[in-house]
């Protein structure tokens, strides 16, 4: 300790830089599951960049602990971006700062996730914290050294330091590929770049307008479905107006892929409410997330507005300031009551700024449900069924239409459901599992579900509402549910990206026979079909949607960044994701789950969904201010 104590206060500098290295090289372990050694340059450049700077214009007095907090810093920015990573199977950039505040309330999720592993990180600045502590104890001081080299050399040292990162930086910008950019650039170069494609865009936006964004993105996908042969005929489409004047309950569930529709496990059903559900309505069996740093949240937002979220933060943190043209606005303008219900802290991804920024008149949060700790975020399903129905009923005796949005939680990661409150037991071969809980959870959830049916049905709201039901995002964690392991276990086929990330969407409609509905759609895509059920017509109303009405599509291209790599998109064939660009990426068979190996005729899907997210990205932040 001694020794390592005197070589520590001799060149705090080498011992530092090396200290960091190496934590590079454990982050593109943990991350990127290699080492190549023709990227650790950019690692390098970034660190001593720094390291040059403090060595520049700190006193030799301090130099030594300034050293020892960017390190302590970088470790636990490296720790964060491991759980995060893997969480979210992305390189989060200093934009997920704007999520710091919500992680206590997903502590349970958060830390189910963290292995032990990732301590890693912290060694060394435990060791030199001790040494510290030693050393002021015994009354010596680091001496430190008065320069590495005189003034002038290290400001050229800088220069050239920090014009090596530069040039990957420049190099890389033009990856669309968010983790093989923070794969070439380096973690830090990823951040810098991160921060300069941001300055840039919001300096093109100054002079951008959101009316001619909106006619950009009409006329692109008019051209583009055009060019497909796939446009929408001229007159009123299918199903204008089946359900106009009804109610509309839209139910967003938490974590629930498609896999579970119709699986049976031991011998029982896991959903049989949604299994008969999907028999009467309207049922998506090839429907996929597309949401991105707000999760849930943006799964709300997407839904309600057709837009697409930006990736680089929760829309309700972003663009809550905003008048969003929504579902819930447009219909509350037509004398519907638009309420939505939550049973955690409606400041939880700033919900209580979102909710009327999408036009919601009342949202009912944790306070107006009693907590029957079914879970970490208190009430459980049948409890925000109950109170929602008694909401419901009431606003039915006052002969008012309404639109009621449902925000599940039951079914949260880490999936563990009250041992009172389990409806379903799991074969001895997925007890203890994460595959088993979530099942389980899901079981559960179907349940809840049909109960709030019955209470509909049993209060005359049933037969004159629509009711909408989708899955908001993936559930099993990809790191702890070998895809192969999964197929076996269930006796199906199960993919770690298309399975994943395929989520139902079930539109039930009094008086329509049930229907399966091949139609590959998103998130997006919800809106305009509702809209369309309603007779409500988005182009009249003078609404810009990005997605598109199922009902009416024989084609269609939805676009996914942020799970997915920005430029990854779902067809009516394939899910495809990018390399650098399209040339290098991959694609996979949404039906057989098997690799695509000639791809090429998909090229113009690639362009197209780059351009029609960009001028989303455009569109929402032209969108005008709302008053506070």
């Amino acid at each position: 300790m001694e020794r390592i104590s005197k070589h520590y206060g001799r060149s705090p500098f080498i011992v530092i830089f090396i200290m960091m290295m190496l934590k590079m090289l454990l982050f593109r372990h943990f991350v990127f599951q290699g080492i190549q050694a023709d990227r650790l340059l950019t690692d390098a450049a970034a660190i001593l960049t720094l390291l040059l700077i403090v060595e520049l214009v700190t006193s030799a007095k301090w130099r030594g602990a300034v050293y020892g907090t960017l390190n302590a810093v970088l470790s636990l920015l490296l720790f964060a971006s491991t759980v995060y990573f893997s969480y979210y199977g992305t390189v989060p950039t200093y934009t997920a700062l704007h999520g710091l505040d919500q992680v206590l309330q997903i502590r349970t999720s958060v830390g189910s996730i963290i292995q032990a592993s990732y301590y890693i990180y912290f060694i060394d600045v435990i060791i030199l914290a001790v040494i510290a502590i030693v050393n002021r104890i015994k009354g010596l001081r680091s001496e430190g050294r008065k320069r590495i080299a005189r003034p002038r050399i290290t400001a050229v040292a800088v220069i050239l330091c920090a014009a090596i990162s530069g040039g990957y930086i420049w190099s890389g910008s033009a990856i669309p590929n968010e983790i093989v950019q923070a794969e070439s650039l380096g973690f830090l170069d990823y951040q810098v770049a991160s921060a300069i494609k941001a300055n840039k865009e919001q300096a093109a936006l100054r002079n951008g307008s959101v009316e001619e964004t909106a006619a950009s993105a009409d006329a692109l996908q008019v051209t583009y479905f055009d060019q497909a042969g796939t446009a929408v005929e001229a007159g009123s489409p299918n199903y204008f107006g089946f359900a106009k004047g009804k109610n509309v309950i839209v139910i967003q569930l938490e974590a629930f892929q498609n896999f579970a529709i119709n699986l049976s496990v031991g011998g029982k059903p896991v959903t049989p409410v949604l299994n008969d559900l999907a028999k009467k309505s309207f049922y998506f069996p090839n429907f996929f997330q597309q949401i991105g740093q707000g999760n849930t949240s943006d799964a709300e937002f997407m839904s309600n507005t057709s837009i697409y979220p930006t990736g680089v933060i929760a829309m309700s943190t972003g663009y809550s300031d905003k008048v969003l043209p929504s579902l819930p606005r447009l219909l509350g303008e037509q004398g519907y009551e638009t309420n939505t219900f939550h049973i955690n802290d409606v400041t939880f991804w700033d919900r209580n700024r979102m909710y009327p920024a999408l036009g919601f008149a009342k949202y009912y949060d944790k306070p107006s449900f009693k907590n029957d700790h079914f879970n970490s975020f208190g009430a459980s399903d049948e409890e925000l069924y109950k109170v929602g129905l008694e909401k419901l009923q009431a606003l039915k005796q006052q002969n008012k239409p309404f639109y009621a949005q449902f925000v599940t939680a039951a079914s949260h990661h880490p999936f563990k459901v009250p041992s009172g409150q389990q409806r379903i037991a799991m074969p001895d071969s997925l007890q203890d599992t994460q595959l088993g809980d979530y099942l389980t959870s899901l079981n559960y959830t179907d349940y809840a579900l049909g109960e709030f049916i019955e209470g509909l049905k049993a209060s005359g709201i049933w037969d004159n509402t629509v009711l909408v039901a989708y899955g908001d995002h993936s559930g099993l964690q990809a790191k702890d549910n070998d895809p192969a392991w999964v197929s076996e276990q269930l006796g199906i086929n199960y993919d770690g990206e298309v399975s994943r990330f395929n989520i139902p969407l079930f539109v039930h409609v009094p008086g329509a026979e049930g229907k399966v509905v091949d139609q590959v759609g998103g998130q997006v895509d919800i809106m305009p079909t509702l809209s369309n059920l309603l007779g409500v017509s988005l182009k009249d109303e003078g609404y810009t949607a990005f997605g598109h009405d199922l009902l009416n599509s024989s084609h269609n291209v939805i676009g996914m960044r942020y799970y997915l790599p920005t430029g990854s998109f779902f067809n009516n064939d394939i899910l495809f994701v990018p390399g650098k660009g399209f040339e290098d990426g991959r694609a996979i068979d949404i039906r057989t789950k098997q690799p695509v190996a000639e791809f090429s005729q998909y090229r113009a899907d690639y362009d197209y969904i780059l351009e029609l997210m960009k001028l989303s990205d455009d569109y929402v932040r032209l969108l005008p201010k709302r008053a506070p």
